[in-house]
């Protein structure tokens, strides 16, 4: 049996007796998390944790003055940024903050297949938010949340992690790369589901990370995967006629107003804000 067969099987059989090893949430948003749930918990509690982190700390002032929040009035401190995004929204933006330290590997190749999940995750997340900013602002009644969009987009690829560092054992995979990506775009869904669950995330999330690559996959109302969806698709390598046709079912549904929506400056701006927060 030949390398690459033989992780399939593993990581399949894995799967299928509940035996994979999957990702501990790091110990800073399991804080946040459970300060954020706390119904006597209040800001200055919020505050006092997440200072335990100077670097979130940095990046959570940086999110209050970006654009993304669409302020103009800039803040200074880490108290007045917490009171300007909020507990819930602090919760979801924290935690996808966090995920970045889970995407490490002492394999060098493991290392920069990681990495290069997570420069994916951090792009696609920057076009799918800007992409539902500026749809929020056209449709008001959406109860889509930013926030949670955040999340969703950096959680999309989580199923990823157990399968890369399964393959660790196995090196020879790695002179086929078409194969690792087979084994990602069949498994990382079922995986990153099981994640979810594990962490305890609502079903909201369960069903992003497992649908969003799943065409037959489909829903009436406009929904968080759309953006994760389109958010991956100008990512893609397709060109021309396929790429524009690709377009059209969020052009159809006012998703996006056309296929140039990349060269509207709001959506520019705010995708290169989101971009630098996460990266």
């Amino acid at each position: 049996m030949s390398a690459e067969n033989a992780l399939l099987t593993i990581l399949v059989e894995k799967i299928r007796t509940d035996m994979l090893v999957l990702p501990t949430l790091p110990e800073m948003a399991i804080r946040v998390r459970r300060t954020a749930d706390d119904p006597d918990s209040n800001l200055q509690m919020m505050t006092d944790v997440i200072a335990q982190d100077p670097a979130l700390a940095a990046r959570m002032i940086k999110v209050a003055n970006s654009a993304f929040m669409g302020r103009s009035i800039k803040v200074n401190s880490l108290n007045q940024a917490i009171t300007r995004i909020g507990l819930s929204q602090v919760k979801n933006i924290a935690t996808a903050m966090a995920m970045e330290q889970l995407f490490v590997s002492q394999h060098e190749q493991i290392k920069e297949r990681m990495s290069q999940v997570w420069r994916d995750s951090v792009n696609v997340t920057s076009i799918a938010l800007a992409c539902l900013k500026r749809y929020l602002a056209e449709n008001k009644h959406c109860n889509l949340n930013l926030d949670v969009m955040t999340l969703a987009g950096l959680m999309h690829l989580i199923g990823a992690l157990p399968i890369l560092t399964e393959a660790e054992r196995y090196q020879t995979v790695f002179g086929d790369p078409q194969f690792l990506e087979n084994a990602l775009n069949t498994l990382s869904g079922q995986i990153g589901s099981s994640i979810m669950r594990a962490w305890d995330f609502s079903d909201t999330y369960v069903q992003i990370v497992l649908n969003w690559n799943n065409s037959s996959y489909q829903l009436d109302q406009v929904c968080y995967i759309d953006f994760i969806r389109l958010g991956a698709l100008v990512q893609s390598p397709l060109e021309g006629t396929a790429r524009l046709q690709a377009f059209q079912p969020y052009i159809e549904r006012n998703i996006v107003p056309d296929a140039n929506f990349m060269d509207i400056a709001e959506i520019r701006l705010i995708s290169q804000e989101v971009k630098a927060l996460f990266s």
